[in-house]
């Protein structure tokens, strides 16, 4: 399948698509067109202006002012890349890195850029054949955009750096010439073009969003079979509560959960509990403020994925070469940080019901086994839960709400935008993997409901799940029941 880059909208849906069903890139006539006249402008500038032109005739950053001439400003390209691939930490996940050199040619696409055609058919070359540069996660401020996760992204074109291909790891060097390419002579301004821009935040924001939403309507199923077990009550879902406070993920949640519901047994039994703890009975106002949350940031990522964001902006229409600041991650910082509050929100009332589930009341045995005592049953997978819970809100101090100044001074404001990236990262991994543990819970105490059922729509959900994770009815080694939970949610489907 092919996807043909152009200057149409990019969509998140559309991502997720071409990257998990493994569509080609191509660009389209006009894009190309767009590239070339921007390449061919910016050589006709360079050659007739009597001004510098920031990062395309000087230094960066405070080097700004220092002149270069021009023999050497394709190794002050060179140089650049050279010199800003300093990244630190674990390595970028292979699905982010491959977003981002989509992300980064979408970017370039737009022809205001000033890059060499080749240089994009190339970075189209190494997107198509699966070719994944090392890329690490510690290193950019989010200011001059993500300049060494993209100095590291980018470092293969010209034969140096590493990636991965087929499972090994290879050096840029090695991996152009079993694929017999030349590296890429790289021409003015082309380094700073690659290594200005947002892509690594942005691919770390589309990965999050693709798996929040997954994971925001896995919760509701969850939920929903947690209240089962835990024999609460459905009123807390009925319209007429939410229609007096009328917040579209409220509303929405408390629908999903009427429709999760309908027809089951278990709900429709007389209750000898007046209400349930806020964990179940507030399941519409705390999953709702999650999917409201996530709503609000895929706008704005929306925006940020079909921009330039690199520096200079060159304009060939308005005969204009601008130094300006669309590289600044600070308008995806903050959303960031707010879906992660908002992820671990998610974890944090799913522990609750997981609590509430093991503790012995509502007719429930103590830890979800027959004979508690020799058993310890489902008592340390609650543990589990809570520090991951603790981790996930150490990890919600936001990264924008930090500045420190770099480049002597004059890059004096940052967004740390990419630790919000990788922040947000690791709690949605551990949002999952808490839900994962509630799942396990709420189908172990749902069998001590029978013989009565729950909804079609539950029972088949906790059906599918017992073909991966048996009844536990005495206590075994209990860590690979809570990898196959994960792994089943990781790969399960939503309507």
């Amino acid at each position: 399948m092919i996807h043909k880059i152009s200057a149409g909208h990019l969509t998140q849906d559309k991502i997720e698509e071409i990257i998990l069903k493994g569509y080609k890139l191509e660009l389209d006539n006009d894009t190309r067109n767009k590239i070339v006249n921007c390449r061919e402008y910016l050589e006709k500038k360079i050659a007739e202006s009597k001004e510098p032109i920031y990062g395309v005739t000087t230094g960066f950053g405070s080097l700004c002012s220092i002149s270069i001439s021009n023999e050497k400003l394709a190794q002050l390209q060179v140089n650049l890349m050279k010199s800003h691939a300093c990244g630190c930490g674990a390595r970028v996940d292979n699905d982010i890195v491959k977003t981002m050199i989509l992300l980064k040619i979408q970017s370039l696409s737009y022809g205001y850029s000033g890059c060499q055609l080749s240089t994009v058919l190339r970075l189209i070359d190494f997107f198509n054949n699966d070719i994944y540069p090392i890329v690490y996660e510690q290193g950019s401020v989010g200011s001059s955009g993500d300049l060494v996760p993209l100095a590291h992204l980018c470092l293969p074109l010209i034969g140096l750096g590493e990636v991965e291909y087929k499972g090994n790891i290879y050096s840029g060097e090695e991996i152009n010439r079993m694929m017999g390419w030349k590296p890429i002579k790289l021409g003015s301004k082309e380094g700073l073009a690659l290594l200005n821009g947002t892509q690594n935040m942005s691919a770390h924001a589309v990965w999050a969003l693709i798996h929040t939403k997954r994971l925001s309507e896995l919760a509701d199923i969850i939920g929903a079979m947690s209240l089962e077990a835990y024999d609460g009550r459905q009123e807390p879902f009925d319209m007429a509560v939410h229609m007096v406070r009328p917040h579209n993920g409220q509303l929405a949640t408390a629908a999903h959960l009427r429709r999760i519901l309908e027809g089951s047994e278990m709900i429709n039994q007389p209750k000898k509990n007046v209400q349930d703890p806020y964990s179940f009975r507030c399941i519409p106002q705390v999953h709702g403020a999650v999917k409201d949350t996530v709503s609000y940031v895929k706008s704005v990522i929306d925006v940020e994925i079909n921009a330039t964001t690199d520096n200079p902006t060159v304009c060939p229409e308005e005969d204009l070469i601008i130094s300006a600041g669309n590289f600044h991650g600070e308008p995806i910082a903050l959303p960031m940080d707010f879906l992660c509050i908002a992820m671990s929100e998610l974890a944090n009332i799913s522990e609750r019901r997981i609590y509430k589930l093991v503790s012995g009341t509502r007719g429930l045995p103590s830890f979800l086994v027959a004979t508690p005592g020799v058993n310890s049953g489902f008592m340390i997978p609650q543990y589990t839960a809570a520090s991951i819970v603790s981790q996930s809100k150490m990890l919600c101090m936001p990264s924008s709400a930090d500045s420190i100044p770099t480049s002597q001074g004059q890059e004096d404001h940052v967004s740390m935008g990419a630790n919000a990236g990788t922040k947000l990262y690791k709690v949605v991994l551990n949002t999952e993997r808490v839900l994962a543990i509630e799942l396990l819970t709420a189908a172990q105490a749902l069998e001590f409901r029978r013989p009565l059922k729950s909804s079609p729509k539950i029972e088949a959900f906790h059906r599918e799940f017992r073909e991966h994770v048996p009844f536990i009815s005495e206590d075994v080694v209990m860590y690979p029941y809570i990898a196959k939970a994960i792994n089943f949610l990781h790969n399960a489907t939503v309507d």
